[in-house]
């Protein structure tokens, strides 16, 4: 069903509210070269209607076709500074991108951690824009467009650049259809490419040929070091021993968590209001379930992966086919751990170990992701939410520990986060914020005092609700992400294991030694990736040039990782690619280990064979760890 068109009226009111020139000819860029490249144009040279001061209008309409998907920064140089945020264009497509002004005018308000914080969906590309600057933009002078380490000389045409009031609604104009009916990008080619279904069931049943016939060797029923030996206690723990800390799983087995991140049946995208993209859509019946991100398909969600899943599995229990030989496949690979509650997955055999969120705390008003602490019912809510996240899996050795959280956005935003509470008047927390601020003043240091106090309680109060009603399972904290300060760090002692989530080419020495330092816990790695852009995809937050590089650097990383005394697992973020056209906040990144037809990236595969099988001496310190890039150092 196509979207309904604008009353010819609305459209032209839309356009009299910009301030628009269509150029006969586009300007364009090529990137080439290394590191950050840069271009730049007047707003004489882009349009001369363009004003200085945009401080009437709310949205940058922007028309334009970029070669690759890779990440560009767009920059708006003022008077005052040049201010940027990150734009993901879609691949080889004609596009119109409204993009709101209030992103470069002032720092974000909302979101319970960072990528909600920072990430922002449209119909036609997405946009973070956290960092980069925040400004006045009454006297713009130009516009900029810088690439990082751009890839096969990507260039990128401006067709025209307007100001409006009223938004006339992100657009693709060119080609009009760009998805397939197997979720793949049209305007992009690359080897092995699904021409048809027949391609797909002949892949499918090669790759369940090959499983098994090579595994990652010496490993016990929990993916555990079978030749080592600890002692057991029926549970996971962990353990220092030798001065090299392990995780040790149920059979006393020293073990090393190389995990996979939203492993489930769904890879969703928003297709309401851009149905016409899309080649054909799948059919009700494919509606993906609330296992991974994106969420259930309710109409306005629809995800490809499902629709593969059932193409190559039919539609007679497929879950639980999925289910069985995403074990094999884990198996195969040395992927000895996965992040979610998918119940068919958990209940596969043969068994995997597995991790999961409880992290409902937030529902209900939250501040920056923290819920009013000083509620009166807070410690009453959170033993209830505890008992039903704790209780069905007491027992279950396969269980390594739980999450309580991730990334939390409001380290370094004390001063706005008290702003938050302040307008909230009838909370407890704002209550207790009052109260301290009378007492010590409002200054930004009485306010970040505020907010570590009421994350301290925050904390206790939730590990002692886990504790009480699972005392057999690992409390693995919260993953924090970025660079939070010190005092913020310091609360990885409450854990058993701290947690954080890295994105770099390989973890940094310096870095882990600081953690370790400040917490005294074993780190577990939550989230890392590489991608490639490319197929439709930008490339994720670390970006390889091709297939077997990525592979690559997945060693390196791994194994920098294994080779600290105090790192005991790594966790890949995430399974299955992002849809191409997004997921619920526009994120469409070449992250997963298996691609939206559901065929896993060989080159990947094949390096994390070859790396699991090798952490036992890495993390021992027999073997060197696999080398980063150029002028990056093995640990």
């Amino acid at each position: 069903m196509r979207a309904p068109r604008l009353p010819k009226l609305v459209a032209i009111g839309a356009l009299l509210l910009c301030a628009k020139l269509l150029r006969a000819d586009p300007v364009s860029a090529v990137f080439d070269g290394a590191g950050k490249v840069s271009k730049e144009w007047t707003l004489k040279v882009l349009n001369p209607d363009l004003p200085a001061d945009w401080s009437a209008y709310n949205f940058l309409v922007l028309e334009f076709r970029a070669s690759s998907p890779q990440r560009f920064e767009l920059e708006l140089h003022t008077a005052q500074k040049t201010i940027s945020k990150r734009i993901h264009p879609f691949q080889n497509v004609l596009v119109r991108a409204c993009i709101p002004l209030k992103y470069f005018a002032a720092v974000p308000s909302g979101g319970n951690d960072l990528a909600s914080l920072g990430n922002h969906a449209g119909l036609s590309y997405f946009i973070n824009n956290e960092g980069g600057g925040y400004g006045p933009l009454n006297q713009v002078q130009g516009i900029g467009i810088t690439m990082r380490d751009p890839l096969n000389s990507p260039k990128l045409e401006l067709q025209s650049v307007t100001l409006a009031k009223d938004s006339p609604g992100d657009a693709v104009l060119d080609p009009k259809v760009i998805v397939d009916e197997f979720g793949q990008w049209i305007p992009a080619d690359w080897p092995g490419k699904a021409k048809s279904l027949g391609d797909l069931k002949s892949a499918w049943a090669d790759e369940e040929k090959s499983l098994g016939l090579n595994p990652v060797p010496d490993r016990d029923a929990y993916g555990g070091f079978a030749k080592t030996q600890a002692k057991a206690t029926g549970f996971f723990r962990v353990e220092q021993i030798d001065g090299k800390w392990w995780f040790i799983d149920p059979d006393g087995h020293f073990f090393f968590s190389n995990g996979a991140n939203v492993v489930g049946t769904t890879s969703a995208t928003r297709v309401a209001g851009r149905e016409s993209i899309f080649a054909a859509l799948p059919p009700a019946n494919a509606a993906p379930p609330a296992f991974g991100f994106g969420g259930p398909a309710t109409g306005a969600m629809a995800s490809f992966y499902t629709w593969n899943l059932q193409r190559r599995y039919g539609e007679s229990d497929w879950r639980s086919k999925w289910a069985a030989l995403t074990v094999r496949r884990m198996a195969d690979w040395g992927v000895n751990t996965f992040n979610g509650r998918d119940p068919q997955l958990i209940a596969a055999t043969p068994r995997q170990p597995y991790v999961m969120f409880a992290n409902r705390w937030q529902a209900g008003r939250s501040f920056f992701g923290l819920p009013d602490v000083y509620a009166a019912d807070f410690e009453s809510r959170v033993d209830s939410l505890a008992a039903a996240s704790c209780e069905p899996y007491k027992n279950d050795p396969y269980l390594v520990g739980y999450f309580i959280g991730n990334e939390p956005s409001w380290p370094g935003r004390e001063g706005q986060f008290a702003d938050l509470i302040l307008a909230a008047p009838d909370s407890g927390i704002c209550g207790e914020l009052k109260k301290w601020l009378t007492a010590n003043g409002d200054t930004a240091e009485a306010r970040r005092t505020f907010a570590l106090h009421a994350f301290d309680h925050y904390l206790t109060v939730i590990v002692a609700a886990m504790k009480k009603h699972d005392p057999n399972h690992l409390d693995l904290g919260i993953r924090f992400g970025g660079s939070p300060p010190d005092d913020v760090i310091r609360f990885g002692r409450m854990f058993d294991v701290y947690s954080h989530n890295i994105y770099s080419t390989i973890p940094g020495a310096d870095r882990l030694k600081k953690f370790y330092a400040l917490t005294g816990r074993p780190i577990l790695i939550g989230e890392f990736h590489i991608g490639v852009p490319g197929r439709g995809m930008a490339p994720g937050l670390v970006q390889a040039s091709n297939q077997a590089e990525r592979g690559h650097m997945y060693s390196a990383f791994v194994e920098n990782a294994a080779a600290d005394p105090n790192v005991i697992g790594a966790h890949w973020f995430q399974w299955m690619d992002e849809a191409n056209t997004g997921r619920n906040d526009g994120e469409d990144y070449n992250i997963g280990m298996v691609d939206v037809t559901d065929r896993p990236y060989p080159e990947l595969v094949a390096a994390m064979k070859q790396t699991h099988a090798r952490l036992l001496e890495v993390h021992v310190g027999t073997l060197a760890p696999t080398s980063g890039r150029v002028g990056e150092e093995a640990q």
